[in-house]
């Protein structure tokens, strides 16, 4: 795949060049889960594509539409290089606050199936990938291993001077946050001294520290992609969970595996632009839909074998029943000889 920069008003994203051309009918995207087992049972690489729909029912707020504000502030307006360049303070605190949720919150139906998923095929030599928007790390929480978060994570943190990365699970995570980045809209900003603000550990550094995520108007991490394209490119199967295919370049990721045959599954509580180029649809919550898809090819071996016992039985009953209505007509004989 070809990655490019778009402008977007005054913020640049990552989109993909080549657009694919799909003519699927949006109509024919089947829900047939047999059918989907079948494919799903013979794949060999898994690209599982994620979006905030995966962690909706876990509870993590999503700070988008109508209801996306924190305080006063439009949510996405805090998520910016510009903001935590004029007021850290105040990023800080949505940042700490989101932290201190997300600590709360657990992993929901849909996270551990990808999870089992992703251990029970590994042990065939099978390999599953999940590729996530999420920043929320409920994958890892979930036992995922192979977990690609292309949007960076709210428990990892960036040093302004030196550039020094790390995981930080610190709760506060500095102590001038304690008890601060309450949503209510009536609730002062706290207005903490940069110099009080997390800083860096490094020997020689202190300098200020940032969530490790990416901003509106940053570029993504191009190791991250990268690896998203290899996965991307050598699976054969793709699905896409949770997510509404319209922030790129994610939106683009499953469109191009099935504009080269591979099948796309998708599972979200509507259908999205991108679910005309996908061969399956699954409709409602993923927390619902995705467990038993992912068990179904084991579940299936299990009923088809107790089928086959069943079949079996009938077979053995079917033999049995007329030598026990020979013996029964033979009795019936020899008692009305003995009468005579």
């Amino acid at each position: 795949m070809i990655l490019c920069q778009l402008t977007c008003k005054d913020s640049r994203l990552f989109a993909l060049l080549r657009r694919p051309q799909v003519s699927r009918d949006m109509s024919r995207s089947s829900s047939d889960l047999i059918e989907f087992s079948k494919i799903f049972s013979k794949a060999k690489n898994i690209a599982i594509i994620t979006g905030a729909g995966v962690s909706a029912e876990s509870g993590v707020p999503t700070f988008r539409g109508e209801g996306g504000y924190w305080r006063k502030w439009q949510a996405q307006s805090l998520a910016t290089p510009e903001a935590f360049s004029r007021n850290p303070s105040r990023v800080w605190e949505f940042y700490h606050y989101r932290r201190e949720v997300m600590l709360t919150k657990h992993p929901n139906a849909a996270h551990l199936a990808l999870a089992e998923c992703e251990g029970r095929l590994s042990k065939q030599g099978r390999e599953v990938t999940v590729i996530t928007q999420n920043i929320d790390e409920l994958h890892r929480r979930a036992g995922s291993k192979n977990v690609l978060e292309i949007h960076g994570s709210l428990f990892k943190t960036r040093c302004m001077s030196c550039g020094h990365e790390e995981a930080n699970y610190k709760s506060p995570i500095c102590a001038a946050l304690k008890g601060k980045g309450a949503p209510d809209p009536d609730r002062e900003d706290a207005n903490i001294p940069v110099l009080q603000l997390p800083r860096c550990d490094q020997a020689g550094c202190k300098g200020l520290l940032r969530p490790a995520v990416v901003w509106f108007g940053e570029s993504l991490d191009s190791d991250i992609i990268t690896r998203a394209e290899k996965v991307l490119d050598n699976c054969d199967l793709c699905l896409v969970v949770g997510t509404s295919s319209v922030v790129y370049p994610a939106s683009m990721f499953a469109p191009q595996v099935a504009a080269r045959g591979v099948p796309v599954a998708e599972f979200n509580l509507e259908k999205t632009p991108a679910t005309m180029h996908f061969r399956f649809h699954f409709q409602g919550p993923c927390g619902t839909t995705l467990p038993p898809a992912l068990e179904l090819p084991q579940n299936m071996c299990i009923f088809k074998h107790q089928r086959y016992l069943v079949a079996e039985k009938m077979m053995s009953l079917a033999k049995v029943t007329p030598l026990l209505e020979i013996k029964k007509k033979k009795t019936k004989q020899a008692h009305l000889d003995k009468i005579e």
